[in-house]
């Protein structure tokens, strides 16, 4: 288990541009595969994005593809969500989340072992 702590939700127009970050409890960071994921009011969690271990492959899911970015610094033991171009349909909690697996397709909730707490993102019309 790892403990993870998000920071840096907020509220933003639409088309503008919010970076999360969750740092990490572990001294094995760089072992660890992360992902991000939201979950809007009456909807289920989402996959949103996830860079593996070791190799830092990145996988996105459609909708915010060619918007946002994962990002991995591993002598910070952080990761990133960069989100560009941000739109209404992007409000939700924003949680990241450490998996000892290395992905070869995009990543589910149940192959995630640790969880943050949430950041609520908020994008206004």
């Amino acid at each position: 288990q790892v403990r993870l702590v998000e920071s840096g939700g907020g509220l933003v127009q639409a088309g503008g541009s919010l970076r999360v970050s969750c740092a990490a409890s572990t001294r094995v960071f760089s072992a660890y595969s992360l992902g991000w994921f939201r979950q809007a009011p009456g909807k289920e969690r989402e996959f949103v994005a996830a860079i593996t271990r070791f190799y830092g492959t990145t996988f996105y899911t459609d909708s915010v593809k060619g918007r946002f970015t994962i990002l991995r610094d591993n002598a910070k033991n952080t990761v990133y969500l960069q989100m560009n171009s941000l739109k209404p349909e992007d409000t939700a909690v924003y949680y990241c989340a450490a998996s000892e697996q290395y992905f070869l397709r995009g990543p589910k909730v149940s192959d995630f072992t640790s969880w943050g707490q949430g950041t609520q993102v908020t994008v206004s019309s």
